[in-house]
């Protein structure tokens, strides 16, 4: 397995199948994809074949104390591949760019059902609030200290 800096482009056949198999392409696509000096991606290969994405974004949440802060979007890996280490990876080849960055903060919407993943990677939900994003689902915030 390897882990490698990939285009926006690449990332959406994964995050649509994985995230939002029911809608079309143009909704795994977000806002500042394409946007070099606010967005970094990651990916997860497996024998040369790309397996897992994780994008990230400087974005502040208000929420946070924290000025200079990173927002994990999009993290998917195929269905095939999963329970294998591949997102952890991705996050542990992120955090030292976020640092390098002069970020201490990464905060994510996470999918309700990815809270126990999330909190074994060690982030932390800020509170208990459920909130839905229309068409995918209930989400809770969540964060890490970087």
């Amino acid at each position: 397995m390897k882990v490698l800096r990939i285009s926006a482009q690449d990332t959406y056949p994964i995050r649509q199948k994985v995230l939002v198999p029911t809608h079309e392409l143009k909704k795994a696509k977000f806002e500042n994809d394409d946007d070099e000096d606010v967005s970094f991606h990651l990916g997860a290969f497996k024998d040369s074949k790309l397996v897992s994405v994780a994008s990230f974004f400087y974005e502040r949440n208000p929420i946070f104390e924290d000025l200079h802060q990173y927002q994990l979007r999009g993290m998917a890996t195929l269905p095939e591949n999963q329970g294998q280490g591949l997102s952890s990876e991705l996050l542990t080849t992120a955090f030292p760019i976020i640092k390098q960055n002069f970020c201490s903060l990464l905060w994510c919407n996470a999918r309700e059902s990815a809270i126990g993943y999330y909190e074994k990677v060690g982030f932390k939900k800020h509170g208990n609030e459920v909130f839905q994003i229309p068409e995918i689902g209930p989400h809770v915030l969540m964060y890490k200290q970087i």
